[in-house]
């Protein structure tokens, strides 16, 4: 795969950190890599073709330039990786969406009269700045709060003190009046440290600060000032009473994971401070198909806490990333202490990652649903479906059929159906498999599309009679073949026919040589993986079901115990798993039970 232009330069290339480019024929950035010793890490790209992922290929194929650059050390080949990524946000690096525009709360510590205010400027200012946040609708809602609780100055100009009368929301008691002076500078500071407490986390003092300052007022017969901060204490409370309390020893810690899906990944961050929960965030990296989990891991640590204002000593991680004692190393520099980086594997910890990643691919199902109510979105994919697989007209009908078992045990077949790109539950079907008993899935896959589409063939009045634009099935050539014998069986050769192959995400079509790869960033590949996902799903929840159900009536088939029986034991024990713990002199007391039942009834449960 070496290139011959390549030749003599990688032969030149130094054993010395730093970063390297690829490039392709005018010279845009397709990748940029980090790399300890650069001669070894770069070599490894142009090795043997098969031991390379599918990502890795499709940049080797479109390479045609090479750059590098030299670093002192790891760490700062980190830092410089990460700037080029954000200057040239190469299509085939794992990196931060809209990472140029994150915004930040910023409080103006360096001004004589601090402001509080959303800033997209992280700059070493002597301000104090909050975040990244995923998006300026966090922050709006962050500053609504603190302006109720704290009622500071929020213009836009700097603040002077020099106005010659108040503004409106200090008439209407949103703010303590700083710009027309109606509060010292001392005065107004606290309050501004209060907001840097509460943004910091530390709830608990602020509580403090401000009883204190309540019982100074009253002490000195300031009743209203007293009773305006009693009405602030009550305010914050309020707030961070819901607070769940995350770690016993009261420390900061962030914790992250991820959930990933096509080209993207969802990463949710949680904020622990001083052992609360203080907020979370979701963001969504690109470029993350055919990635390690390592690898997804480490470029969001790396991207995300290049710009973040505080490193918490303490990071839970969902899974370890790649080059971990070196970003290690480059985060202790930027916190100027120790950073942990673990991967909590029992305990409260490995439940707090686990209610992390849960909250990951709940926020990622929800990207899909707005994905879905796109309707600009789900027509361009219903278009690109329609010329990508030929089609004769759009797919505004498809169904999706799939088979889930164990060994051929409990199986059973789903068919679901999309329409105008979006799912209609009320259509979907599942069937249990009656005629098939081997391990057999093209069988089982047969015996399916026989029974749904012998409907149409007799003509079938109900709904099983509408005839759909595009029958998908999940799985490769062979099931494609499977369910064109069906259809010629039935003589139904009008119904177009596609297989979708998970591994490497292949479509395979009838009378098509090969496979169809569709691009990976392809929004009908996509509309194509939620019909298949969706269609595995519900296969998999009915064949859970009638597993379960299988399970329990194996568990009563014990002779002598009829119906009747079965009834008053349940009536008394409530569930099948205490008839199994209850005790042989407590089953003997159930009616019609004796001592020879109640031991068969033991022994089989």
């Amino acid at each position: 795969m070496e290139q011959g232009w390549l030749k003599e330069q990688l032969k030149t290339l130094p054993a010395k950190p730093g970063v390297y480019l690829f490039k392709d024929e005018v010279g845009k950035v397709l990748y940029v890599g980090k790399a300890s010793r650069l001669r070894q890490r770069v070599r490894s790209y142009f090795s043997a073709p098969h031991t390379l992922e599918p990502k890795l290929l499709g940049l080797m194929s479109r390479v045609q330039n090479l750059d590098f650059i030299v670093t002192d050390s790891e760490q700062e080949a980190i830092i410089l990786e990460n700037n080029l990524i954000k200057k040239n946000r190469p299509d085939f690096n794992v990196r931060l969406k809209d990472d140029k525009s994150y915004p930040y709360i910023k409080v103006s510590l360096n001004e004589e009269w601090p402001r509080v205010f959303l800033t997209r400027r992280f700059e070493d200012d002597g301000g104090r700045y909050f975040g990244p946040y995923a998006s300026a609708g966090s922050v709006r809602r962050t500053l609504d709060l603190l302006k109720k609780l704290f009622r500071y100055c929020s213009p836009r100009w700097v603040i002077t003190g020099r106005k010659p009368r108040p503004c409106f929301d200090y008439s209407i008691r949103r703010c303590v009046g700083a710009c027309s002076s109606e509060i010292s500078k001392d005065e107004y500071r606290e309050i501004i440290d209060q907001v840097t407490l509460f943004l910091e986390g530390k709830h608990e003092k602020v509580v403090r600060d401000l009883r204190h300052k309540m019982e100074r007022a009253a002490d000195a017969m300031k009743f209203e000032k007293a009773a305006t901060l009693r009405d602030q204490v009550q305010a914050v409370e309020s707030v961070t009473e819901g607070q769940k309390i995350i770690s016993a020893g009261g420390g900061d810690e962030d914790v992250i994971a991820f959930a990933r899906e096509r080209n993207e990944a969802c990463v949710q961050i949680f904020f622990v401070r001083s052992g609360k929960l203080i907020g979370r965030e979701n963001f969504i990296l690109e470029g993350t198909q055919d990635e390690k989990p390592g690898h997804i891991m480490a470029s969001f640590i790396q991207q995300f806490y290049s710009s973040a204002p505080y490193v918490p000593p303490q990071i839970s991680l969902q899974t370890e990333p790649e080059d971990m004692p070196v970003i290690a190393s480059w985060l202790k520099s930027i916190r100027g202490g120790k950073v942990s980086l673990k991967v909590p594997e029992r305990g409260q910890k490995k439940k707090l990652v686990d209610m992390v990643t849960e909250n990951a691919e709940q926020a990622l199902a929800q990207l899909k649903a707005k994905w879905l109510a796109d309707t600009g979105k789900t027509a361009a994919a219903l278009k690109e479906l329609q010329e990508r697989l030929d089609l004769p007209k759009l797919p505004n009908r498809m169904e999706c059929y799939d088979i889930s078992n164990i060994r051929g045990t409990s199986a059973v077949g789903s068919m679901v159906v999309f329409e105008n790109g979006r799912p209609k539950p009320s259509a979907y079907r599942r069937f249990k498999i009656k005629t098939v008993e081997s391990i057999d899935d093209y069988a089982m896959m047969q015996e399916v599309l026989r029974r749904r589409f012998k409907r149409v063939k007799e003509q079938d009045a109900s709904s099983w009679a509408v005839i759909p634009d595009l029958v998908l099935i999940d799985g490769g050539r062979g099931h494609l073949t499977s369910a064109q014998e069906v259809m010629q069986e039935l003589e139904i050769d009008s119904i177009p026919l596609a297989a979708l192959a998970k591994e490497n995400e292949e479509v395979f079509l009838p009378g098509v040589a090969g496979s169809l790869i569709l691009p990976r960033d392809s929004q009908a590949l996509y509309l194509l993986q939620r019909i298949r996902d969706e269609a595995h799903r519900f296969a998999l929840s009915y064949h859970l079901h009638v597993r379960k159900k299988a399970a329990l009536t194996s568990a009563w088939s014990v002779p002598g115990i009829g119906p009747k029986r079965k009834r008053a034991l349940l009536k008394k024990f409530g569930s099948v798993r205490a008839v199994k713990e209850a005790s042989m002199e407590e089953l003997m007391a159930v009616s019609g039970m004796t001592r020879q039942l109640a031991e068969r009834v033991k022994e089989g449960l």
